[in-house]
């Protein structure tokens, strides 16, 4: 060490500073006790067992510790901008899911209402209309009661629906002050050790272990975003029970099922193969996705019908227009769709629709079996978790060009076979007369 030291002694050090008790040149450094010395501090006060080194060096070694500290600071910074930004656009996005919500919810028990009036008015036509004005008031009244049990329930799921997204955007403000103050102590010590930096360095090494203890504090606090409640919480449960009546009896179209495609013989079965077939071109066919139409073309009226989907990995479901049967001069491929898009990842469950593509948050296990329901004249299609019994998603005040006509696809796998395959559901009962322009069924 006395030969380190000797030569460290004989190195030029450019700042004029000298030792107050000894009135000599400060040109070690003590690392244990944070001090400068002289030789003579070096060898009277003790610090012979100390870790010491020359001035310059010393600088050295902290100067490259600060840079690394720096970079630190500086990638973790950009992350923090990073997570307010995400925290500030999720506040955002929480206010248009809360709204998507409610509109789901009031449309749904819309939905209900009409269809229980259906229910009733059928009913009653059934029985040759009610003649007798007692019965026609009991009928009246179990109407309104059932009326006022749908209105609270969508009032109580609207009051849940409130709460949570309360919840949830003061958890989020909580976390965007959090993350701002955070941001701004980062800001705060990236500057205060790039200003120490620029010290020469007899007064960079002035309390230089402290801004060192300083800086890994703060990098040692982890910053995550807001943990907040997923809205599916509000799901709605239950179906009405008026949809079995409408249930239909939908199959399949060849003429415009993708050549990857497979339809069974009662064509209400679709399986994927894993050659391309040789068939007949079609007007109507798919040929840029593995998507066939069913023949049925609604027109008018309300028209429900059930998917097993249990044997697919990534399906997609919904209804699309039919060029054939309007104004409207567009290739299969740019037909107007509304579309429930389902995937699985090992045990994992995604499910998107569209129009516009965004991401439906749904609670539980893998969806077995999805019901589809149209209201041409309202202008709605509901999706259902036929097996939970509860609303996956709905639109609501649509306008169609011409019939409409229910859409199955699957995913063409990037390699290797698949066995994935969609079926039609049997109708629970005998499906009521209705308005439908079914299409030629030959292939």
């Amino acid at each position: 060490m006395s030969r380190k030291l000797s030569s460290q002694l004989q190195q030029q050090i450019p700042e004029d500073a000298s030792c107050g008790e000894h009135q000599q040149p400060l040109q070690l450094f003590c690392e244990d006790d944070q001090m400068l010395l002289c030789g003579q501090c070096f060898h009277s006060e003790g610090h012979e067992s100390h870790v010491v080194f020359g001035v310059q060096e010393a600088a050295g070694r902290y100067r490259e510790l600060f840079q690394e500290i720096l970079n630190t600071l500086k990638e973790k910074l950009e992350v923090a901008k990073s997570i307010l930004a995400d925290e500030q656009e999720r506040m955002v996005m929480i206010q248009g899911e809360e709204q998507d919500f409610k509109d789901m919810i009031e449309s749904e028990y819309r939905i209900r209402f009409q269809l229980m009036v259906e229910e009733k008015t059928n009913f009653q036509r059934l029985q040759g209309g009610v003649s007798n004005s007692n019965l026609r008031e009991e009928g009246l009244n179990q109407l309104m009661e059932v009326a006022t049990e749908l209105k609270e329930k969508s009032q109580e799921t609207l009051q849940r629906l409130s709460d949570l997204g309360k919840e949830n955007m003061n958890k989020l403000k909580e976390s965007e002050v959090g993350v701002s103050e955070h941001i701004c102590s980062l800001q705060k010590i990236i500057a205060e050790l790039e200003k120490k930096c620029g010290e020469y360095n007899l007064a960079f090494l002035q309390n230089a272990k402290y801004s060192v203890e300083r800086s890994e504090s703060i990098l040692l606090e982890c910053l995550e975003p807001a943990h907040i409640t997923d809205l599916s919480l509000c799901q709605v449960i239950g179906m009405s029970r008026m949809l079995n009546t409408l249930q239909r009896a939908v199959t399949l179209d060849p003429k415009t099922a993708h050549p990857f495609l497979v339809l069974s013989e009662d064509l209400r079965s679709v399986s994927l193969r894993n050659v391309q077939q040789d068939i007949p071109g079609s007007p109507g066919r798919f040929i840029f996705g593995a998507t066939v139409l069913g023949v049925e073309g609604f027109t008018s009226g309300r028209h429900y019908w059930e998917v097993d989907v249990e044997k697919a990995t990534r399906w997609q479901l919904g209804i699309s227009e039919d060029p054939a049967s309007s104004n409207c001069d567009l290739p299969a491929a740019s037909r107007h769709k509304f579309l429930l898009t389902g995937s699985v990842m090992g045990t994992d469950y995604t499910f998107w629709v569209f129009p516009p593509l965004k991401r439906v948050f749904l609670r539980g296990e893998k969806m077995h079996k999805v019901g589809v329901f149209l209201d041409r004249e309202y202008g709605q299609i509901a999706f259902y978790d036929v097996t939970n019994r509860s609303l996956i998603y709905n639109f609501s005040s649509l306008t169609f060009c011409g019939a409409v006509r229910p859409i199955f696809s699957l995913c063409i796998p990037s390699g290797g076979p698949s066995s994935d395959s969609l079926s039609i559901c049997f109708p629970h009962v005998s499906s009521c007369d209705v308005n439908v322009s079914p299409q030629s069924s030959s292939p």
